[in-house]
């Protein structure tokens, strides 16, 4: 195929959703997959998808919720979106042949997590959602005789016609493909640190083809990082343990066995109280206590201790924080459109204000079923390709590993000017344009914690920072 009315790029949660809904409009997708199907992040992807289910839910207090975790900064109307539409994107998958936990009488069985007032996270397998939800929507793309799926693909340069519009696109085997609209839904950033829950080719490739094209880049001073990242087991290192084992009665001890935090506080806040706990113990982790865990429902994560030599009902599991998602990216409307026509994004590549500073847990999946549909059917309104395009050239080469080291140190959970200024002449771009949003940002905020500013500042409640492809400079602006 080398002409589609839409091109997407990524086969993780929101890419995959995204060719669904626009092929099941009869459109012609080309899914572009640097992984074999089924082998993305979202695979590994251990958190849910939170909907307001329950009878004692409402949309209104999901979105409730999810401003409050956001710390100020979360987009009101990307939250009434998310919370409006999540439970219809749970019956659509349904509909689709996901199977989601059941309890014994047959309901669905609902979570809780860190931030939520109420059980409201979906799981599919217990903690392995991605494995269960990956194979079942990639079975569908790949049997769809509208979507054309190339794996082992990358995307190497968007194609913009004369009046600025993306129309297609450059692959890194040489072909070019002609599109209404493309969609990036090429995952997050959060593997440009080196300690990280992230697969290695998740250092922001997406943000950098959307940025040469023209694209606005914001709040990538905003990197959640998850407060229980398995450290000192080998092989097993920035494991992920999934904050869903703490909503089912897991809790976190010093050294000295002392319970020092709530443990289903939002994700910053946990992240916090660890990292002042080593620091004040000069311990190198804290421990997690599971062993009261009904380990049926975290299969994975007990398997995958358990082969490294380390027994989650029996002993205390050493964790500590690690970069795990990028609240920032691509700037977006709420149907994924970017500053750039014929360009969207979904998923975590993108920002749509949704989570703020601080990612209430599990909205990232709901984000990408709500935002992946939207963005599928809005990209379908865009007119025929133009004909005369040219590349954008982009640097879209991993970080080196000085680089991910250097990002740890100077843009880690705990930053200030002299460690940010430090990455202001990095190589990698993108470890440059973290450390001017960070610089730009004079206070602490969710997970933007300056040590030099140490202090929340209401004025920029509802400012984002705003990075234009044009210009290095940093602009905070208010989101409606």
């Amino acid at each position: 195929m080398d002409r589609a009315d839409l091109i997407v790029v990524g086969a993780g949660a929101a890419g995959l959703y995204a060719s669904l809904c626009a092929a099941r409009e009869g459109a012609r997708v080309a899914l572009i997959s640097a992984r074999p199907l089924a082998e993305t992040a979202s695979y590994w992807a251990q958190g849910g998808l939170a909907a307001a289910l329950a009878e004692d839910d409402s949309p209104a207090q999901h979105e409730r919720d999810t401003i409050e975790a956001g710390r100020g900064l979360v987009r009101a109307s990307a939250a009434h979106v998310l919370a409006t539409e999540a439970p219809g994107r749970f019956r659509d998958l349904e509909a689709l042949g996901v199977r989601f936990d059941a309890d014994r009488h047959g309901n669905v069985a609902l979570g809780l997590e860190g931030g939520h007032g109420v059980r409201r996270v979906v799981h599919a397998g217990g903690s392995a959602t991605g494995r269960r939800i990956l194979p079942e929507l990639s079975a569908l793309v790949a049997e769809h005789p509208r979507i054309d799926v190339s794996e082992g693909r990358r995307a190497a340069a968007l194609r913009v016609d004369p009046n600025g519009r993306v129309a297609g696109l450059d692959t890194d085997d040489g072909g070019t493909l002609r599109t209404r609209a493309a969609v990036l839904a090429t995952g997050g950033a959060a593997a440009l640190w080196s300690r990280t829950t992230n697969p290695p080719g998740s250092f922001g490739s997406g943000l950098l083809l959307a940025r040469a094209a023209g694209a606005t880049l914001a709040d990538l001073e905003f990197v959640q990082f998850h407060p229980t990242a398995v450290t000192g087991i080998r092989g097993r290192e920035g494991f992920l343990v999934s904050e869903a084992v703490r909503g089912e009665g897991a809790t976190l001890h010093d050294g000295a066995g002392e319970r020092f935090v709530d443990e289903l506080a939002p994700r910053d806040h946990v992240a916090r109280a660890i990292r002042a706990t080593m620091d004040a113990r000069g311990e190198p982790c804290v421990y997690l206590d599971m062993r009261s865990v009904d380990e049926g429902r975290f299969p994975n994560v007990v398997g995958a201790l358990r082969e490294a030599g380390l027994d989650p009902m029996t002993a205390l599991v050493p964790v500590s924080p690690a970069a795990h998602y990028v609240m920032g990216g691509i700037a977006t409307d709420l149907h994924g459109r970017t500053a750039v026509a014929g360009l969207y994004a979904v998923g975590e590549c993108a920002c749509t204000g949704l989570h703020g500073a601080n990612r209430l847990a599990s909205n990232s999946l709901s984000e990408c079923f709500v935002l992946g549909g939207r963005a599928a059917l809005a990209g379908l309104d865009e007119p025929e390709p133009a004909a005369d395009t040219a590349p954008a050239p982009a640097d879209v080469e991993p970080p080196a590993r000085e680089t991910r080291r250097a990002v740890w140190r100077g843009a880690g959970l705990e930053r200030d000017a002299i460690g940010l200024e430090s990455l202001l002449d990095d190589p990698h771009p993108l470890a440059r344009l973290v450390a001017t949003s960070a610089l730009a940002r004079h206070e602490s905020r969710g997970a933007h914690l300056r040590r030099d500013y140490p202090d929340f500042d209401s004025r920029l409640d509802g400012y984002h920072s705003s990075v234009t492809a044009d210009s290095g400079t940093v602009t905070l602006e208010a989101w409606a």
